[in-house]
């Protein structure tokens, strides 16, 4: 299809502004732009997106022109080099319209120079030689409901404003990790140090971990709250190896940090020098009584590659999960984020989606997104029917009988791993370990025979498969993470 990129200034001399129509287009288009950032925003690293896409805003849509502002202009270069396809891609998907997107720089932002440079790749891709990241925008680029959560010599970390404590759904998928949350915002540094929550993907974990550092800024102005994903603090240590500043880096996290907001710590598995960094960073931070809260998809013994050392520390605290919510609670989600962002929910609806989308809340409110942004566009009033219509592919995903199929998909999904790892002969804990949780629930939630599980795990014997359901059995009993892994499992299964 034949996309067309322009970058120069849009003519603004007609004021659409007082037509009901053209307002209802802007709005329109403004939720297909959200909703496509959530798409693109599952396929990249929280770095990069935080970096190179989330600071651009949506300003209007004429005609087949989308027009969106840049912080700067190193932002807006890079952004056309490398995502702007993606985008109008994702943009054409949710539409099956074509988009020319023009891009303009806000002339009234400061001008940045160059002064740190990411080491960063496009959607998973390394960039390659003579394709380097550009630098990094200045803190100026930030969109409207975000916050700099870091001291003046940091990297800057931002939170999203919708992140907070009074605006978190709670049920009993979440509460004790929600409860102790809040504890430790209240008396950081003290009993719970760290705090470590764990969870599948889209669960509410980066709500908990920004919630607390909004708190703790609230009630310390002056304090220096430093949130980051593991893979920026990866990034960022290998960058000041390059440049030689480790000196500077680690007075940043060790000597003018308070609090220390670490989402995804799963990414520093296998990464020996970054766990290492780390581990006298938490050290340094933990003597000084300073908070750390950590997320990770996994329980810290799930984590094969990560050192025995850090595992320990991460125990020397408090560790709470998150688990798939509840019908009531994944409602009470959607209505929440109906009235955040002014949607008109019916309730029927509501439940209608809720019952249907079980996996995750991120999936959940980006069909909430979807909904709103076609009807809007369609002048149709938002209906069970019209979801059904509208969401068809999405609610056959997340519909149907419990398969081996599934199963699978799922307990990749949660363990990160890929389904054919599962019916492969590799035999490393990461991988046997999920095999072994993955047969244990054929054997409980489908009709499949040993032999026929056997044959979808890659022709594995059929005493493979009566061996793993034992084990899983008898550790579900004896050790409480592969417990709690089966049973969230299960509730993603079953509903």
């Amino acid at each position: 299809m034949p996309f067309v990129v322009l970058s120069t200034v849009v003519d603004n001399s007609v004021d659409n502004s007082a037509d009901p129509l053209y307002t209802t287009r802007q709005d329109s288009m403004n939720l297909i732009w959200t909703n496509a950032l959530k798409v693109i925003e599952a396929k990249m690293s929280d770095q990069n997106f935080d970096l190179w896409i989330r600071p651009l805003r949506f300003i209007r849509y004429s005609g087949s022109d989308l027009t969106l502002m840049a912080p700067n202009p190193y932002l807006k270069e890079w952004f056309e080099d490398n995502y702007l396809r993606s985008v109008q891609v994702e943009i054409f998907n949710q539409t099956q319209q074509e988009v020319a997107i023009h891009v303009l720089v806000d002339e009234m932002s400061p001008p940045t120079s160059p002064t740190s440079v990411e080491s960063t790749s496009i959607l998973g891709v390394d960039p390659g030689p003579g394709n380097e990241p550009k630098p990094q925008p200045a803190a100026t680029g930030m969109i409207p409901g975000q916050r700099i959560a870091a001291h003046q010599g940091a990297a800057h970390s931002f939170l999203n404003d919708r992140y907070r404590f009074d605006n978190f759904v709670v049920g009993p998928s979440n509460q004790f990790a929600q409860a102790a949350s809040e504890l430790v915002a209240q008396m950081p540094g003290t009993k719970y140090n760290p705090l470590f929550i764990y969870g599948g993907t889209g669960l509410g974990k980066t709500h908990l971990l920004q919630a607390i550092g909004h708190s703790l800024l609230d009630q310390h102005p002056g304090w220096n709250v430093t949130y980051i994903t593991a893979e920026r603090f990866m990034n960022e240590f290998i960058n000041s190896l390059r440049l030689g500043k480790m000196e500077e880096y680690r007075e940043r996290y060790r000597d003018h940090c308070d609090v220390l907001l670490v989402d995804d710590i799963q990414f520093m598995a296998g990464k020996d020098r970054t766990q290492q960094e780390f581990f006298h960073t938490f050290n340094a931070l933990h003597e000084k009584k300073k908070q750390i809260v950590i997320t990770s998809d996994k329980f810290p013994n799930q984590m094969p590659e990560l050192e025995e050392r850090l595992k320990s520390r991460f125990t020397w605290g408090l560790i709470v999960d998150i688990v798939v919510p509840e019908l009531e609670t994944r409602v009470a989600i959607l209505q929440n984020k109906a009235d955040m962002d002014d949607i008109g929910l019916p309730n029927d609806v509501a439940h209608f989606l809720a019952a249907r989308i079980r996996s995750n809340v991120r999936e959940l409110e980006g069909a909430l997104i979807r909904l709103a942004a076609f009807s809007s566009l369609q002048g149709r009033p938002i209906t069970v029917e019209f979801a059904q219509q509208i969401l068809q592919n999405m609610l056959s995903r997340n519909s149907g009988q419990v398969t081996i199929e599934r199963i699978q998909r799922e307990v990749s999904a949660y363990f990160n791993i890929r389904p054919k790892d599962l019916k492969s002969s590799r035999r490393p804990r990461s991988i046997s370990y999920p095999r072994q949780i993955a047969m244990h629930l054929c054997r409980k939630l489908t009709p499949a025979s040993l032999a026929e599980i056997g044959r979808q795990f890659g022709g594995k014997d059929h005493t493979t498969v009566l061996s793993a359901d034992k084990k899983i059995k008898r550790l579900v009993q004896e050790d409480e993470a592969t417990g709690q892994s089966v049973e969230a499992l299960e509730r993603i299964l079953t509903g």
